[in-house]
């Protein structure tokens, strides 16, 4: 038997069996009743065995109907799957839902979506900025950007970029405070801190080849580096964020890098993280194509220069 008719006959078993008759089946399909009850003959007859029991007023399922229905249900779903897996492929559609930090989404990501959007536009984008995490594993969303190591889990990830990390603060706050020459200075100094609970109350320095973590103290504490470097560009103290997210303050001169020479070149890694597998949909897949493509822009460990410093500083080298 052809396997187009096979399919036919599933499709038409699963109707009759969930409707409960054959006229209702055959509304559904536009087919006479008379045309569903000889497909179903024709389906007990190649197996040799009732599927369904009928009488004037209903019909009634068998165990081996029940087997038959359930295996029918499975091979549609699969076969339905497939086909839409194909389809994306010629052209990814369907709700792509997008997660990443406010801070990094604002500065890095949104900035991208527009060229995306025009490359696939029927895919709808679903873009959600939070500091909280999003749990992609549990289908919370369909990609989500992640900073810092990855926890062994399920997920599949692919590397955008790093970030390196900087210490800085802001002209006026050095000229009032004095700049710090080597890294124990800190402790005579305002050092604003994240506030998540994985973030220990240290920083780390690096001096005569040997790593270690000075303990750093405060007046402020915040979730977001943005928050940490405007902060900092307004006089407020000494903090160390990323160089995504103050390198326009320091080419500007809002922001002034410190203790260069002992930075231990820290960077964080910045991963796009999503379901991976044979059926992943085309459009987590393009999406993810597409930051690799651009992750350039999404990430950098260059050191990050100023335009100009003022000549009452002294910068050290960021080689």
């Amino acid at each position: 038997m052809a396997g187009m008719e096979v399919i036919g006959d599933l499709e038409v078993f699963t109707l009759v069996a969930e409707a409960g008759s054959f006229s209702a089946a055959g509304r559904r399909l536009g087919l006479a009743p008379s045309s569903i009850a000889r497909i179903v003959d024709r389906i007990e007859a190649r197996l040799g065995v009732r599927l369904l029991l009928r009488t004037t007023r209903m019909l009634t399922i068998t165990p081996e109907g029940t087997a038959y229905l359930s295996a029918a249900r499975r091979i549609l779903a699969d076969l339905r799957e497939t086909e839409q897996m194909i389809s994306d492929r010629s052209s990814p559609r369907g709700r792509l839902r997008v997660t990443t930090s406010i801070q990094y989404g604002r500065l890095s990501l949104v900035p991208l979506l527009g060229e995306f959007i025009r490359r696939y536009p029927d895919i709808m984008l679903d873009v959600n900025l939070t500091d909280t995490v999003v749990d992609i594993a549990a289908g919370q969303a369909d990609v989500g950007i992640r900073f810092g190591p990855l926890a062994d889990g399920p997920l599949t990830a692919r590397k955008l970029g790093e970030t390196r990390k900087v210490i800085v603060a802001s002209p006026e706050y050095l000229a009032c405070r004095g700049t710090p020459k080597v890294p124990e200075d800190l402790h005579g100094h305002d050092c604003l801190g994240f506030n998540f609970k994985r973030a220990a109350p240290t920083w780390p320095f690096r001096k005569d080849g040997r790593d270690y973590p000075l303990t750093i103290k405060g007046s402020v504490e915040a979730n977001n580096g943005e928050t940490l470097g405007q902060l900092a560009a307004e006089g407020v103290g000494i903090t160390r964020v990323g160089t995504q997210t103050v390198e326009d303050a320091i080419r500007s001169g809002h922001l002034v890098p410190l203790l260069e020479e002992f930075n231990p070149g820290e960077v964080e890694e910045i991963h796009a993280v999503f379901v991976g597998g044979a059926h992943t949909p085309a459009r987590v897949r393009c999406f993810v194509d597409y930051l690799v493509e651009n992750s350039r822009l999404l990430g950098t460990g260059r050191p990050v220069r100023r335009e100009q410093a003022p000549d009452s500083l002294s910068l050290e080298s960021e080689r």
